[in-house]
C-alpha cells in the first residue's frame, strides 16, 4: 500500500506505461486482499489440517461406479490447480468402469478447509453411454471429507477392538500386486468402522496409514456428535448424510451445475469436470451458517 501511494504521487496522468503500471500494482493488491479476506473464513479447529476424501458410489451397478470415477477425476485436477499432493491411499475399479471405492490423502495448506465444502451426495443427470437405448439415467455418489488425524490428539485404539485382514491388493499398483498378501483391511468393532490401504508394497506401512485413517475417522465421529448436539439447540443448521444431495450436475437435456445449499451455479460442465470447483467451495465457506465444521 505503501508503494502504491508512492507511485500515485510519481504518476504523470498523460504518460499510459505509468497509468498501466499503477493499474497492476492496484488489482495485485486487490487480489492479495480478497485472499486474505477468504483465508479469515478458514478458521475452524480442523481447517488448517490435511484432508482424507472418500468417494462411493451409489445404488447402479456400472453408472454410478463411472460417475464416481469422473468426481474422481475431477478432485485431481482441482487439487492439481491448487498445489496440493495427492496421496492414493485406496482404489477399488468397478467391474466394467469406474471405482468402486476411492480413498485420497491431500497434503496442503488449509486442504480440510476447502475439501469440507464437498461433503455430501453428488448428483449426475445424463444419457447413459451404457444404455444401449439411450435413455437419461441419474446416478448418485457419497463424497466424504474429514481431517486428517493428528499426533497431538490422542485417540486410544484398543487391540481387542480391531478385527484386522490382509488380502492381496487389485488395481493398478505395480508388479507386487496379486503376488503378497500387502493390502490391510481394519474394522472398528464398537463403531462399525472400516478402513483399508493398499497403496504401499509394504504389510507394515499399510497398517500404519490404515491406523492412521481410522483414528482420523473416530476423531471425526467424535466432532459430528459435537455438532449433532449443537444442532439440536439450532435446528435451523444443515445436515450433510447419505440421501441429501447437495450438489447436481447435467448433462442432459441442458447444461447446469447447481449447488442446493447455496443457489450457486454455472452451465460451464466441461470446466467444472476439469476441477474448477472453487466457485462453488468460496461460496460453500462464505456462509457462515453452512461452513462451521
Amino acid at each position: 500500500m505503501n508503494d502504491l501511494d508512492e507511485l500515485i504521487e510519481l504518476t504523470d496522468d498523460d504518460n499510459t506505461s505509468d497509468l498501466k503500471e499503477l493499474a497492476e500494482t492496484s488489482e495485485k493488491i486487490e487480489k492479495t486482499l480478497d485472499r486474505l479476506e477468504f483465508t479469515t473464513r478458514l478458521s475452524g479447529p480442523n481447517d488448517s489440517r490435511n484432508g482424507i476424501l472418500t468417494i462411493h458410489p451409489g445404488a447402479g451397478g456400472t453408472e454410478s461406479q463411472d460417475w464416481a470415477d469422473m468426481l474422481f477425476r475431477m478432485y485431481n485436477r482441482w487439487c492439481e490447480m491448487k498445489g496440493f499432493e495427492v496421496n492414493l491411499i485406496d482404489y477399488q475399479p468397478g467391474e466394467e468402469a469406474g471405482l468402486k471405492s476411492a480413498t485420497m490423502e491431500i497434503k496442503g495448506e488449509f486442504a480440510y478447509g476447502y475439501l469440507k465444502a464437498e461433503s455430501g451426495v453428488h448428483r449426475l443427470v445424463r444419457i447413459s453411454p451404457f444404455d444401449a437405448n439411450s435413455r437419461r439415467h441419474t446416478s448418485f455418489v457419497s463424497v466424504y471429507v474429514y481431517p486428517e488425524f493428528s499426533e497431538e490428539i490422542s485417540i486410544e485404539v484398543k487391540d481387542e477392538d480391531l478385527r484386522i485382514d490382509t488380502y492381496r491388493a487389485s488395481g493398478a499398483g505395480g508388479q507386487h500386486v496379486n503376488k503378497t498378501s500387502s493390502a490391510v483391511r481394519m474394522t472398528h468393532l464398537p463403531t462399525g468402522i472400516v478402513v483399508q490401504c493398499q497403496n504401499e508394497r509394504s504389510q507394515i506401512k499399510n497398517r500404519a496409514t490404515a491406523m492412521m485413517l481410522l483414528k482420523s475417522r473416530l476423531y471425526q465421529m467424535e466432532l459430528e456428535e459435537q455438532r449433532k448436539k449443537h444442532a439440536e439447540m439450532e435446528k435451523s443448521k444443515k445436515k450433510i448424510e447419505w440421501g441429501s444431495q447437495i450438489r447436481s450436475y447435467v448433462f442432459h437435456p441442458y447444461n447446469m451445475v447447481k449447488d442446493h445449499r447455496t443457489d450457486e451455479e454455472t452451465s460451464n460442465i466441461q470446466a467444472v469436470m476439469d476441477g474448477h470447483i472453487d466457485r462453488f467451495i468460496e461460496a460453500f465457506l462464505s456462509d457462515p451458517e453452512l461452513s462451521k465444521a
